[in-house]
């Protein structure tokens, strides 16, 4: 067993594939305790070079209730009332911390992707992507 640090793009390759080699390794064997040291390796190096962006926290509760196959009213009562579901929901108010432990406890959601503010569009952006875009009239102003 030679085990690296995963230094280069190239020793993380290395590593990957004798995790593929190593995959069917019997639990206990000096085989499996390779493996094990090489995956911690690998995710040190993914997470310092592949980071990945937590998704929103509306996009993960909508996510988790996809995957329950539940909807919306799922939240009352999680939540708060309707209104309230609807206007988190929407954007228009942000998530407390007894909403998060709860939508932690219920869902399984993890508290530190609840915890981060909520991506929302600027008003001004809602505006301006409702207002149709005027053409403006080329040529010649008409005299009186």
């Amino acid at each position: 067993m030679e085990i690296r640090p995963i230094k280069q793009e190239s020793d993380y390759e290395r590593a990957l594939r004798r995790v593929e080699e190593l995959w069917a390794s019997p639990k206990g064997s000096p085989e499996s305790d390779e493996l094990d040291v090489l995956v911690t390796l690998i995710e040190v190096y993914e997470r310092e070079h592949y980071p990945m962006n937590r998704p929103d926290p509306l996009q993960a509760i909508r996510f988790r209730l996809e995957q329950q196959g539940k909807d919306l009213r799922s939240l009352i009562g999680v939540i708060g009332q309707r209104t309230r579901v609807y206007e988190v929901m929407r954007g228009d108010r942000p998530l407390s911390l007894n909403m998060i432990r709860r939508l932690h406890n219920l869902f399984g959601i993890p508290a530190d992707v609840l915890i981060q503010p909520i991506r929302r569009k600027s008003k001004l952006s809602k505006q301006r992507s409702s207002v149709k875009v005027k053409h403006r009239r080329s040529g010649t102003r008409k005299s009186a």
